[in-house]
C-alpha cells in the first residue's frame, strides 16, 4: 500500500511538472489575428525576429509615440526587427474610430508603416487572446500584469518569448529598447520584480 501511494504520487507530480513546463511552452507564434485592413496576420511569419507589442490610440497624450515607433521600425526592419500594433479603445475611449478611420490617421499624421492590427480589447472580460497571453504568467511563462493604459510596450525575443514590459510613459526612443535591438542588451536574463 505504502508504495502504491508513493507511485500515485509520483505520477500526480509528473502530470503538475509536465502541465506547468507545456504552458509555459507557448509562444506568440501560436497566434493569427486580423490586422487592419481585416487580413490575418500570422505571429509565425515572424519567428526569428525580435517583436515589440504595443496598444494604440489616436487621442491619447501618448499618441505622439507613433512617430517614435514608426522611426524605430524604420531603423531596424531589416536587422530583424518588428513592430505590431493593436489598438484598443479600453482607456477613456481614447479610440473611438472604426479600423480604417484608425489607418487612415496612422498614415496621415505619422506615416506609420508598421503592422497595424485590427481593434481589440486589451483588458477585461473581451480581453484578446494575444493579451491574455502577454498579461498572464500562466501563458507566457514571465510574469503576470496589467496593460496600464495605451502605448504600453511587450517585448518578444527571437524565440518568441515574452522577455520584457515596458510602462506606457517608455518612449520608443528609451536606449534599453535599442540596444536590445542590436544584442547590446540581454533582456532573456531579466528577472521580474
Amino acid at each position: 500500500m505504502k508504495n502504491l501511494n508513493y507511485l500515485i504520487l509520483v505520477m500526480i507530480s509528473v502530470f503538475v511538472l509536465k502541465t506547468a513546463v507545456a504552458q509555459n511552452d507557448q509562444t506568440i507564434y501560436q497566434f493569427k489575428v486580423k490586422d487592419i485592413n481585416g487580413k490575418t496576420f500570422d505571429f509565425a511569419s515572424l519567428k526569428g525576429k525580435k517583436i515589440m507589442i504595443v496598444n494604440t490610440a489616436s487621442k491619447c497624450g501618448f499618441t505622439p509615440q507613433y512617430e517614435g515607433l514608426e522611426k524605430l521600425y524604420k531603423k531596424y526592419k531589416d536587422k530583424g526587427f518588428v513592430i505590431v500594433g493593436f489598438p484598443a479603445n479600453d482607456f477613456k475611449s481614447q479610440e473611438p474610430g472604426t479600423n480604417a478611420e484608425i489607418a487612415q490617421f496612422c498614415k496621415e499624421n505619422y506615416g506609420v508603416t508598421f503592422p497595424m492590427m485590427a481593434k481589440i480589447h486589451v483588458k477585461g472580460e473581451q480581453m484578446h487572446p494575444v493579451y491574455q497571453f502577454l498579461t498572464q504568467r500562466s501563458k507566457n511563462g514571465y510574469m503576470d500584469s496589467e496593460v496600464g493604459w495605451n502605448f504600453q510596450k511587450y517585448l518578444i525575443d527571437t524565440n518568441g518569448k515574452l522577455v520584457r514590459i515596458y510602462a506606457p510613459k517608455v518612449t520608443p526612443e528609451d536606449p534599453n529598447i535599442s540596444e536590445w535591438i542590436e544584442g547590446k542588451r540581454d533582456l532573456s536574463r531579466f528577472t521580474p520584480n
